[in-house]
């Protein structure tokens, strides 16, 4: 029985894998996007993640899920082994970014990349003329308490593909109620690119 989906971002994701395909979600939080898809697309999942209660949550759910750190690598995981690796709202929080998506590039044939874009146009407004760091519906945590490490928007993340010669398969935009189609990098609250080697 499908599940309904909740979240925009999910549902993006959702859309963009196949049925029946090997799915490694790295940073997989409390699992509620792989049990979407093996729900929703009869999809093989795997998960890693590091924080214990959010492993109890996913095991709960009946995923599998490895308990690892992903900036350690993936020396458990052969070449090719995943159709795709998804990194969705992690890649912000890890220390080596270019590691990572190497090794996720490595072990998947497509790497699903989803992340809050930090030069959406709520975000520019609360920095400019509030004076602070901004909170919004995309960046909900204070400065001292959020766990992102790395602020990027739509066009760092396409000139870093661009750097590594990524090739990007496809973007989806979002904003509060749907899909943005005109200028993402204003508008767009979250980002998710599919790229591959």
């Amino acid at each position: 029985m499908k599940s309904a989906i909740k979240r925009l971002d999910h549902q993006a994701i959702c859309d963009l894998i196949e049925p029946e395909s090997k799915v490694l979600d790295l940073g997989c939080g409390n699992g509620d996007l792989l049990h979407l898809l093996v729900t929703n697309k009869s999809v093989k999942a795997q998960g890693v993640e590091l924080n214990n209660d959010a492993i109890h949550a996913c095991v709960e759910k009946g995923l599998s899920v490895f308990h690892s750190d992903i900036d350690s690598g993936l020396p458990y995981y052969p070449d090719q082994s995943f159709d795709y690796v998804i990194l969705n709202q992690s890649l912000q929080e890890v220390k080596g970014v270019e590691s990572v998506i190497r090794e996720a590039l490595r072990v998947g044939r497509k790497v699903i990349i989803g992340f809050p874009n930090f030069a959406h146009i709520e975000a520019r407004i609360l920095l400019c003329f509030g004076g602070r760091a901004p909170i919004s519906s995309s960046l909900p945590y204070e400065w001292y308490s959020t766990p992102n490490l790395r602020f990027l928007a739509v066009k760092d993340f396409r000139d870093f593909c661009r750097q590594k010669n990524y090739k990007i398969l496809g973007a989806r935009y979002l904003g509060k109620r749907g899909r943005v189609f005109f200028l993402p990098n204003l508008w767009a609250l979250q980002a998710i690119f599919v790229i591959t080697k």
